[in-house]
């Protein structure tokens, strides 16, 4: 064999970086089919056609699909609810709250709150029944939401004054001198109007007495009207 060849075969069988670059490649290529054959054999769908891959995965969309909508429809129902009870306990609390205030308006629930003590000293007797009721009513205009007075009689709108001697009845109660009102409301209010000219204080003093206002933060009232059931009539339901 001539040397020219002899030269050129060992030049070409003498192993070179770029000889090293294509056996890695061949290398790598070939592990990675190895490996997604393997990973193909292990899959449960092998054996599945493609015609029934496709209408699986159709099936899977649609069961994902109505899940969605059965998901969203339990929570629109799960907000209705929420708001419908918390509808309900509003509607409760306001239902309470206006009972509460009925009661306190009907004299048959005690209060308390901010208001005025009006204390009327009368050592001649001769506050009638009619000046006391006039009292109140100044109170009332003032916006007094509950009234007592002498801490026994309980003042609401049925409630009738009647002159006895040495004493006024309020309603079923005998109340005694010297008269001690007490108002629950606005104190500034009801103050002013006890003791702006010609009210109260005024008209008590013309006939001897006098008459004093003071404020204060808490008024508490715990006497009841006296409420007379109906006689005659019945509820309907």
């Amino acid at each position: 064999m001539p040397e020219s060849y002899v030269s050129r075969f060992r030049r070409w069988s003498r192993p070179t970086g770029m000889h090293l670059l294509i056996g890695c490649l061949v290398g790598v290529l070939a592990f990675a089919m190895t490996t997604q054959i393997s990973q193909d054999d292990a899959t449960d769908y092998t054996a599945v056609r493609g015609v029934e891959l496709v209408e699986l995965l159709k099936s899977i969309d649609a069961a994902n699909e109505r899940l969605g909508t059965q998901i969203d429809d339990l929570t629109e129902t799960r907000d209705e609810l929420l708001t419908s009870s918390q509808r309900s306990e509003d509607a409760e609390k306001q239902a309470r709250s206006r009972s509460d205030q009925l009661a306190i308006l009907a004299g048959s629930a005690g209060a308390t709150g901010p208001g005025v003590v009006v204390t009327i000293e009368d050592p001649d007797e001769s506050v009638s029944s009619s000046q006391l009721l006039d009292a109140i009513q100044e109170l009332r205009d003032a916006g007094a939401e509950a009234i007592a007075i002498n801490g026994t009689a309980r003042v609401v709108a049925q409630t009738y004054f009647l002159d006895e001697e040495g004493a006024i009845r309020v309603g079923g109660n005998e109340v005694k001198r010297p008269f001690t009102i007490e108002a629950i409301g606005d104190p500034g209010t009801m103050a002013e109007a006890v003791r702006f000219r010609g009210g109260l204080i005024d008209r008590v003093e013309n006939v001897g007495g006098r008459a004093t206002v003071v404020e204060r933060d808490e008024v508490t009232i715990t006497a009841l009207a006296d409420v007379k059931g109906p006689e005659y009539a019945r509820s309907t339901s």
